[in-house]
């Protein structure tokens, strides 16, 4: 059996190398140095026009945790409608209370308003104080897989804990690796966790020239990346990568 693997994108561009690298499915969103924002419609809307890919929608509307205030959600709700209206296959969010426990009722009302599309619970998972409660609480929601490193830093390293979720959820529901997966070591993280898909953003850096006249020149916060350069999906990262996949 192949190991589905799924492509980080935050572009048109990011989701045509996807593809080209022979990935099975993206999820799109804005602002992956902060771990993953909403993205425009007019990106979705476009990835839809020249790519087969199922795209998963990411819905999170700020960095900086998962406890969302009502306007917050209020502007959710409404993304998700636009995103549904506009061939959205799936979304991925996450709600949390104060305590990082799963907020139940708002995840709920997510899950029901996208009447039946997949749904991903992403790696607010990974903050849960008791990850096992956590998984039991979001297949009683009816999600439809959950986003994990583990509760580690990369999926290596949260190995152990992604296989006893695997195992213990069974089929009711699915479980995907992400964080630090990389074509080096995708074969052992299949290995050790027994998962049957990965996530990951295979990206390399690109350089824009039009910030060559005044390049001291800074738009961005003081410690986010370089004026001049972004992060890009690489197809031979992503080849290398289902490649690898492949063995397993």
């Amino acid at each position: 059996m192949s190991v589905l693997v799924e492509i980080c994108a935050c572009s048109v561009d990011d989701v045509v190398a996807a593809e080209t690298g022979g990935a099975q499915r993206v999820e799109l969103c804005s602002a992956l140095a902060l771990g993953g924002l909403t993205p425009s419609i007019g990106t979705l809307l476009e990835c839809k026009r020249i790519s087969t890919l199922p795209v998963m929608f990411m819905v999170r509307p700020r960095s900086g945790g998962f406890n969302y205030s009502q306007a917050d959600f209020d502007a959710m709700e409404r993304d998700v409608d636009m995103a549904s209206e506009s061939g959205a296959d799936g979304f991925v969010f996450g709600f949390l209370n104060a305590d990082g426990t799963i907020d139940r009722v708002r995840t709920k009302r997510l899950v029901d308003r996208v009447r039946g599309l997949p749904t991903v619970f992403h790696r607010a998972f990974d903050v849960t104080p008791d990850p096992i409660e956590a998984l039991e609480t979001i297949i009683d929601l009816g999600m439809t897989r959950i986003l994990t490193s583990g509760q580690k830093p990369t999926s290596i390293e949260g190995s152990k804990l992604i296989r006893e979720m695997i195992e213990r959820a069974s089929d009711r529901i699915e479980i995907l690796p992400g964080g630090g997966i990389r074509p080096n070591n995708v074969a052992e993280i299949v290995q050790k966790t027994g998962c049957r898909m990965v996530h990951l953003s295979a990206t390399t850096t690109k350089i824009d020239s039009s910030m060559k006249v005044n390049p001291s020149l800074r738009f961005n916060i003081a410690n986010a990346p370089p004026e001049d350069s972004f992060g890009a999906v690489d197809p031979s990262i992503v080849a290398a990568i289902v490649s690898e996949a492949r063995t397993q």
